[in-house]
């Protein structure tokens, strides 16, 4: 949970965090300034440890070391966690609960040794035996982690504390799960039979952000707007994930994921969900999760001509320029992996049917944004013919996730004069003008709901299934038929033109521009 301490956010209980993939990128990037975001809240537990596990050499010391560096790089920076300076207060707080052990994934001995120091942390650090066991590391381990830890006994504790209550064991499993509906089903299986449903936590960090929790606050706690929330006055719904970055060193992870494997069944479904669900009758994590999974199954699988694929060739990205996607380290100089992918999906339900929704999401597209756009249907015209505002444009609610976090309403006011001409206008809210700024990289609520035992903002395994299922059709196809046109948009515009073709063979609909393209659309004919 970010932001300042409140009575009403208690620390959570005891307990200590294994980290699994302790040395790799996602822990010192976003899990250690999660870690330290909830110090500085004091959020985190007084009796609490960290056990940083992974396959090179090191000690407690170096650990804490190589962390510490990490941490004072980000000063000044302009990624999503870029603090002024590090309250080392905090950080020290912090850095004292941290330990090393080298091991390797497929090692018993390793879960040996961590059971070992588990063992430890109950006596000098007050866990309680509550343990948190986050899986940092290659999708290929997650089902062996999650098997060898059931074979150490790690997840199914037999003793209790003192007051009676069996400690509990968690597992946190990061994204990729599963690279099509029967990995996912298959993976699914394996650790249902180590661990219970409700000891796993998928996690998204895109739900983590504070402005996606709040579009349900938005939706269900404000009459003005739940009432317009559907087929009879939303003409259609345009979800973009925008990115100004490259895959960067990161070409064998992505050769082999692709765009529409890397964002769409994850990120981008969570804002689908998020913004079609129905009201649910508590936020309980169950009941929650059950009316995500209710708009999953309304969602008729993706048919391939529904779907568009992209590739960025070299081009000029804020200011910069940068080299096309096949250049990059470790990607193949033919490759047909996709970097911008573009859906049309359709929700069969009382709510949403003849209502489409319109998705996307790139690699160096012209500027960084995600956001969510409601497009309400055009008012009838009759009343102003014969007046200078003939077309009326139509009103547009956006959600606008990162970076400028906020809601903008576009209505309709007359100009001042005599005429009756029309004048397109915004109200918009920003968060930064209401509240303070607060460093946030989206895992700090979910590392402390896990530390709290609460699943709301994590998926259940009918939710993964369902996402697959969805695009199942799509990948299939793509994975058979290579495209012919790689690349096809430069690096620094807004995409592929089949992407706006998608939207214009529907009655003439056009994306929200991310931003105007400072160049052409057109590839050279020489990349074709």
């Amino acid at each position: 949970m970010s932001g300042a301490p409140s009575e009403s956010v208690p620390k959570a209980g005891p307990c200590a965090m294994v980290i699994f993939g302790g040395g790799g990128d996602l822990t010192k990037r976003l899990v250690t300034p999660a870690l330290y975001n909830l110090a500085t809240t004091r959020l985190l537990p007084d009796d609490f440890a960290i056990l940083g596990v992974d396959h090179s050499d090191g000690s407690d010391a170096s650990w804490r070391d190589s962390l510490t560096e990490m941490m004072q790089s980000f000063i000044g920076g302009t990624g999503e966690f870029d603090p002024s300076k590090i309250d080392m207060t905090a950080w020290d707080w912090l850095k004292e609960r941290m330990f090393y052990l080298k091991g390797d994934f497929e090692d018993p001995k390793t879960y040996a040794a961590v059971k070992d120091r588990l063992g430890a942390f109950e006596g000098s650090h007050k866990t309680g035996g509550n343990v948190l066991f986050y899986l940092a590391v290659a999708d290929r381990f997650f089902g062996t982690v999650v098997d060898k830890l059931g074979e150490a006994k790690l997840v199914q504790p037999d003793t209790d504390d003192d007051a009676g209550t069996a400690p509990w064991r968690r597992v946190v499993i990061e994204k990729p799960f599963g690279h099509d509906l029967p990995s996912a089903q298959a993976l699914n299986a394996r650790i249902l039979k180590v661990l219970n449903e409700d000891q796993i936590y998928r996690i998204d960090h895109f739900l983590g952000k504070e402005t996606v929790q709040n579009i349900m606050a938005f939706r269900f706690a404000n009459g003005l707007f739940e009432p317009l929330w559907n087929r009879d006055r939303i003409d259609h719904v345009q979800i973009t994930v925008a990115e100004t970055v490259g895959v960067e060193q990161r070409g064998a992870f992505y050769e082999g994921t692709g765009a529409l494997r890397d964002m769409v069944p994850n990120h981008v479904f969570q804002l689908v969900a998020m913004t079609a669900m129905e009201p649910p009758v508590s936020f309980d994590a169950d009941d929650v999760r059950s009316k995500k999974v209710d708009v999953f199954k309304s969602i008729k699988t993706i048919e391939p001509a529904q779907a568009v694929r992209g590739q960025y060739d070299g081009g000029v990205v804020l200011g910069k320029q940068v080299k096309g996607y096949r250049e990059s380290p470790k990607v193949d100089p033919r490759s047909k992996t996709e970097t911008f992918a573009a859906l049309k999906l359709t929700i069969d339900n009382w709510r949403w049917a003849g209502v489409p929704f319109y998705l996307r999401t790139g690699k160096y597209m012209t500027t960084r944004t995600s956001e969510i756009a409601i497009r309400f249907k055009t008012a009838p015209m009759a009343l102003f013919h014969n007046t200078p505002s003939a077309d009326i444009a139509a009103n547009w609610l956006v959600i606008r996730i990162q970076p400028d976090e906020g809601i903008s309403l576009q209505f309709e006011i007359k100009r001042p004069g005599p005429a009756v001409d029309l004048k397109s206008v915004k109200m918009n809210f920003a968060y930064k003008d209401w509240f303070p700024p607060q460093q946030n990289v989206g895992y700090e609520t979910l590392i402390y709901d896990v530390m709290t035992g609460d699943q709301t903002l994590f998926q259940r395994a009918d939710q993964v299934e369902e996402g697959w299922r969805i695009v199942g059709d799509v990948l299939h196809h793509w994975g058979k038929v290579p495209p012919e046109d790689f690349p096809n948009y430069i690096a620094g515009t807004s995409g592929p033109l089949a992407a706006d073709l998608l939207l214009a063979r529907d009655g003439g609909r056009t994306w929200r521009p991310v931003k105007l393209d400072p160049g052409p659309r057109k590839i050279r004919e020489s990349d074709q």
